[in-house]
Formats: C-alpha cells, structure tokens, sequence
C-alpha cells in the first residue's frame, strides 16, 4: 500500500516523486523537478519496498494481466477497396478570384469568358491525359457560368456532366464524367 511520505516510481514513465496525497484511487507526486502530478495508484511502484515488487511478480498477476490484454478489442485492419472512379478527383475551381490575382477593371463578359476558357481547356486537358472525372466549381450566383459550361460541356461527346455531390460543394458545382475510348 502506497501512504503520505512514500517514494515511487511511476511504472510508464521515467519519472520519480514523493507521495504528497493519497485519495481512493489517486495518488499525488511531487517530482524531483518540483512538479505535482496525479497518478492512478495501479501506475505507480513504492521504491525501496521489494514486497511490492515480489507480489506484483505473481503468476496470478501476470496471468491476469495477459488476459486482460487478450480481451481487449482487436483493430481491424482490413483496407477498404475503393472503386478506380473515386480513387481521383480532379477539381477546378472558377471563380474568379481563384483564376487571377486581380479582376479589377475586367467586365463581366471578360469574367465570364475566362472562365468559360479555362473550363475548356481542363476538359481538354482531361481527355487529353484520361482523368476519368472532374469536379467544376461555380458557385451559385444567377446561373449565368453554369448555363455556359452546360452549352459547352454538351459539345462534347464523350463528356457526361451533373450535379455534384450536394453534400460536398453544395448547389455552385458541376460533375464531370469522361467516358474513355480505349481506341485513341
């Protein structure tokens, strides 16, 4: 039993205190560096009493204590298989103020074109290097950008576009789909 005065070790740790308190389970230290710490009584050794250290050595103990750890939860570590259309997704934020470093002194139309560009030439890009989909941020505004890129994106043949994911981007973004022909 750990009492007031008692020098411990703690048995995790590199650290070492005198018992200043004693409640129920708790055990309060002073360290050799000055400091107060809690312990739990099961963490700590009584330095100098080899009684403690004998009975601690038990075959009872040491059979409990491999049970113990026997019983608790095993962590699975099976990998979850992704299917290859999640595995990369490519997003392509428009708006402008992620396409240019400032915007000032551009008109709408200016605005609206660079985007409309940029838009193309990542589908392009897609096709071009087999990225099987693209995730096109918009943002919502007055549905301006996303009626061009919908005109733009159905001049493509092999280009399926949607909605994307309400719950990740909301109602501004578009998905795209690229279908791939494995004759090109």
């Amino acid at each position: 039993m750990i009492s007031k005065g008692d020098q411990v070790a703690v048995l995790d740790e590199d650290q070492n205190g005198i018992v200043v308190a004693v409640n129920q389970t708790e055990v309060t230290i002073e360290t050799e560096d000055g400091f107060l710490l809690k312990y739990q009584m099961r963490e700590l050794l009584k330095i100098g009493d080899t009684s403690e250290l004998k009975q601690a050595a038990t075959l009872s103990s040491i059979s409990a204590a491999l049970l113990e750890k026997q019983s608790s939860a095993k962590r699975s570590f099976v990998k979850e298989k992704k299917s290859k259309k999640e595995e990369f997704v490519m997003e392509v934020d428009l708006h402008i103020e992620k396409l240019v470093p400032s915007f000032r002194g551009m008109s709408n139309h200016d605005i609206l074109t660079l985007q409309v560009d940029t838009a193309k030439g990542q589908v392009e890009f897609a096709i071009r290097n087999k990225i099987p989909r693209i995730v096109f941020i918009h943002g919502v505004g007055e549905g301006i950008l996303k009626l061009e890129l919908d005109y733009m994106f159905a001049r493509y043949p092999e280009v399926i576009f949607e909605d994307a994911n309400y719950q990740k981007y909301g109602l501004g973004a578009t998905q795209v789909y690229i279908k791939q022909n494995p004759n090109r």
